[in-house]
């Protein structure tokens, strides 16, 4: 049962947290400038003398995989260079390419072979893992290594994994985003969710009341939109046991059926329908918005038309670029999981570190 009076009493939120999940949250800002220092610290600038033949993201189990399709996103419109999203190192990795990948297991042994597999290729390797076990030790003195230096919880280095990616590509001249700056607006948009804000004045709070007890359809407008959706499903599911659909909005509305129900509980018809009358399995429809561009702003019209109620979510408070949008709104539905979560009683347990019990 979701406790939802917890949310705006910051003492029993503080209770309740006793694994100060929402303080590793709030530390993107701090995940963001450790790892410029790092990288810097590691001559990741070096990586610029020569732009690669391909550019490979090993998407590894854990938050990796969203920011690996975020950085794809954010790079794929003019990219010069192709850029390959794999599970694995893929067979044909030589020289002249450059590995980016990021794993929370320090024992993952796949990862481990791979990068192993791309160093004694002459691949440029670029990894953010723990600083002990087979993957630190298969891109130790022969790729760059970047360990946390903000300690959080498993699960917590979303931004970590996108910065050390956005710290790279830039170094290349393939994206250029203010890292500063992006730190800043983590730290601005923590502040905004602070626990001691009450929910109608918290946008993370009010994102975790939208959408408990029922099925979150979160459908980006844009492929970096998109790919903040995954990360968005990842952290509900962890958090909050909250099941979600993820889609572009235009491979939404292919799926007849699905995309029927949505625009009827979308609608706003029945003003005299009892909320309680609802049942716990009725969709809400969360349309995310994260590119500016005229094409982001024409299918942002157009899925308002076809969806009038349904919660259109924007960043217009956010300050920088795309990168910084999708960073700082991947943060809210991290927020808004945890905030879920801890009202409706589904994390702080020991089952939250460990294998769930039955």
């Amino acid at each position: 049962m979701l406790d939802d009076t917890l949310l705006d009493d910051p003492s029993r939120l503080a209770d309740t947290d006793s694994g100060g999940l929402l303080r590793a949250a709030a530390m993107s800002g701090a995940q963001v400038r450790a790892v410029a220092e790092a990288a810097e610290e590691a001559g990741v600038g070096r990586l610029a003398d020569e732009r690669p033949r391909a550019l490979v993201l090993v998407t590894r189990p854990g938050i990796g995989v969203a920011a690996a399709q975020l950085l794809a996103a954010l790079l794929t419109p003019a990219c010069p260079v192709p850029v390959v999203l794999a599970e694995a190192v893929p067979s044909w990795i030589g020289a002249l390419d450059l590995v980016i990948a990021h794993t929370d297991d320090p024992g993952d042994v796949v990862l481990a072979e791979s990068l192993d597999r791309a160093t004694r290729r002459g691949a440029r390797v670029v990894v953010t893992a723990p600083p002990d076990g087979p993957v630190a030790a298969a891109a130790a003195g022969r790729g760059v290594l970047l360990p946390p230096r903000v300690p959080v919880p498993t699960g917590f280095g979303f931004a970590r994994a996108l910065a050390a990616g956005l710290v790279v590509v830039g170094a290349l001249g393939l994206l250029r985003t203010d890292i500063a700056e992006l730190a800043d607006e983590l730290d601005r948009e923590a502040e905004r969710d602070h626990p001691m804000h009450e929910s109608f004045v918290n946008p993370a709070k009010s994102l975790a009341l939208r959408v408990a007890d029922r099925t979150p359809l979160l459908w980006g407008l844009d492929p970096a939109a998109t790919a903040v959706a995954w990360h968005a499903a990842f952290v509900l599911a962890s958090h909050a046991g909250l099941v979600s659909d993820v889609a572009g909005y235009q491979q939404a509305i292919g799926r007849a059926a699905l995309h029927r129900a949505a625009v009827q509980s979308s609608s706003g018809s029945d003003l005299f329908a009892d909320p309680d009358d609802e049942q716990p399995t009725q969709p809400r429809v969360l349309l995310l918005a994260v590119g500016r561009s005229d094409a982001a702003e024409a299918m942002r019209r157009t899925a308002e038309a076809t969806m009038a109620g349904a919660d259109v979510i924007r960043l217009d408070e956010v300050s920088g670029g795309d990168a910084t949008c999708a960073a700082v709104l991947a943060l809210r539905f991290e927020l808004a999981a945890l905030y879920l979560g801890l009202a409706a009683g589904t994390i702080g347990g020991p089952g939250y570190f460990a294998p769930a019990a039955v």
